[in-house]
């Protein structure tokens, strides 16, 4: 990629965040995150073509950046992976952006992303502890119902005043993942 096209995005993507931190989602206009990356509004759709899908780009570099992203399941299910421990204490670190980001107002695009990640996780997580527990549930079926639990996990963990700390939400999150064939 054009290290110009990078640059211009980067600075899109950290604009972006930076107001979602500061205010709600719908509440920041194109012309908001231009102004803050210091470019014009063409600019922006040269690159773009809404405010949702730079969030999710935006999110999707901060967690590569952070280094925390959705584990591969490697065949262990004794103990949460600590790929996935570093992937929620990098929400955990930016709990305020994934409330507005997950809540009502939040984003669609980013939504969709993060659920087909979780979703693939799930439907790996199924197949190796035994699909038996779903008792005759289509695998995918079986996989949406996990990944709607572990979202909806999120989302309780990250309302939750005072927030659990990044241990239980691990847990939580490890067992929604496992299902009821582990115990």
């Amino acid at each position: 990629m054009d290290p110009r096209i990078a640059r211009t995005r980067r600075s899109l993507q950290g604009a972006l965040l930076e107001l979602a931190r500061e205010h709600p989602l719908d509440e920041i206009a194109i012309a908001d995150i231009a102004e803050r990356a210091g470019v014009n509004r063409s600019s922006f759709y040269q690159h773009y073509p809404d405010k949702d899908t730079l969030l999710a780009d935006a999110l999707d570099a901060a967690v590569e950046e952070a280094g925390a992203s959705l584990p591969e399941l490697d065949g262990r299910l004794d103990a949460p992976p600590e790929a996935l421990v570093s992937y929620l204490r990098h929400y955990d670190e930016n709990a305020d952006l994934y409330r507005r980001v997950l809540g009502a107002q939040g984003s669609g695009v980013a939504r969709a992303r993060l659920r087909a990640r979780i979703e693939q996780m799930a439907l790996e997580g199924i197949r190796m502890s035994g699909a038996d527990a779903y008792q005759g549930l289509p695998l995918d079926v079986a996989a949406a119902g996990v990944t709607g639990s572990v979202l909806g996990v999120l989302e309780a963990w990250l309302e939750r005043d005072p927030r659990p700390p990044l241990e239980t939400a691990v847990d939580w999150v490890w067992r929604m993942l496992l299902g009821p064939a582990v115990p």
